[in-house]
């Protein structure tokens, strides 16, 4: 089972196998000079009919074939090479005939769905060249047709993904949950101190000050007792310092501010049951919100591994891109893990939430299981 943060923000064009940009670019050649050759023909067939009212139906036609070629393209870019499409957000249509397709007329969608229609084809004719090319010299297969296909990519997340509007309200819906979680996430961790406070060292403080006032009581008549009393006092005071600096290390603990996250990270896998491979590389060192996220996220997962998953190992891997951290973890357990409301996981998403990051969880049973974590260095 998986978590991500958000609906669909910005879309990044993956660089696709060779194999599958070969095959895409053969492929598709017929199936772009049907959809070119019935577009254009009715398209212009309908419009110059319209005068004696027959061509208002094959513009009817036309506009459908339109919105079902770019649904099926959506589809096909999906599947072939990777391109994280989200289906058409269609603007819904209700009324008679013309109306609605009066609606589509006017939906933006349908005319970049017949820009990139009209596009592909030429392209489509190139990349069948490339693709046959490709099948017999091998360096154009390793090198130039997945990058055709990045490129083919790329023009479908510009005319057939979310146009701009709808990102910027995706970014907007995905920034009001963030705040939200961040809050409850705050809030929960606020009682959690407020809790560790009045139940640890709030307990040794009162006692500390009964005893000295007992003692203070006592000075001139039972010199002895005195003692006694002052030696307990003592031993609460240093076991509330004690327990303040456990939670104060619970909140940014000293070894992650001081050296960092290869530190921090290996001592808290020094510290789980099972062996735990730790490989760390992050340069520059990135600000202290996402350090201090990462570690949470990386001690609540092994944590989670030692307890529930019977694993008999496990990995962490942390490095940085330019913009961003990024944390896995993985274990050979028997897998199953599901994120559920108010979970431990849950919890995880909800701290990565805080600064724009994006937690995944991917368990399938029988394992193995990898939770991975990309958290923003600029928010």
């Amino acid at each position: 089972m998986s978590l991500v943060a958000g609906e669909h923000g910005p879309i990044e064009q993956p660089r696709p196998g060779a194999a599958k940009s070969i095959v895409y670019m053969i492929s598709s050649f017929a199936l772009r000079l049907v959809q070119f050759v019935l577009v254009v023909v009715l398209g212009l067939v309908g419009i110059a009919t319209t005068v004696i009212w027959v061509g208002i139906p094959i513009l009817l036609l036309t506009t459908s074939l339109v919105r079902g070629f770019g649904n099926l393209e959506r589809r096909w870019v999906r599947k072939m090479l990777g391109t994280p499409l989200p289906p058409a957000d269609r603007a819904p249509v209700e009324g008679g005939v013309l109306r609605r397709w009066r609606m589509r007329l006017v939906d933006g969608t349908t005319w970049r769905d017949l820009a990139y229609l009209l596009v592909a084809f030429p392209l489509s004719v190139v990349e069948f060249v490339i693709g046959l090319a490709s099948i017999v010299l091998v360096p154009m297969a390793i090198w130039v047709a997945p990058w055709i296909g990045w490129v083919h990519g790329s023009l479908a997340v510009a005319l057939l993904g979310p146009n701009r509007a709808e990102r910027l309200r995706v970014k907007a819906q995905q920034l009001q949950a963030s705040r939200a979680r961040g809050v409850d996430a705050a809030e929960a961790e606020r009682r959690r101190i407020e809790r560790d406070l009045h139940d640890g060292a709030q307990q040794r403080l009162v006692a500390v000050a009964m005893n000295l006032g007992r003692a203070k009581n006592k000075l001139d008549r039972e010199p002895e007792a005195v003692r006694a009393l002052i030696e307990e006092a003592h031993t609460d005071a240093k076991l509330a310092v004690s327990e303040l600096r456990d939670l104060a290390r619970g909140i940014y603990p000293a070894v992650l501010g001081d050296r960092g996250l290869d530190a921090a990270l290996s001592a808290l896998a020094a510290k789980t049951p099972i062996p735990v491979e730790v490989t760390v590389d992050i340069e520059p060192r990135p600000p202290a919100a996402v350090e201090t996220t990462a570690y949470f996220i990386v001690g609540e997962t092994l944590t989670n591994v030692a307890k529930h998953s019977g694993a008999t190992e496990a990995q962490v891997k942390a490095w940085r891109t330019d913009d961003k951290v990024i944390i896995e973890i993985t274990d050979n357990g028997h897998g199953g893990a599901e994120v559920r409301p108010g979970g431990g996981l849950a919890g995880l998403a909800d701290r990565a939430a805080t600064i724009d990051g994006v937690m995944t969880v991917v368990s399938p049973q029988g394992g193995p299981t990898v939770v991975r974590a990309d958290l923003p260095c600029t928010w």
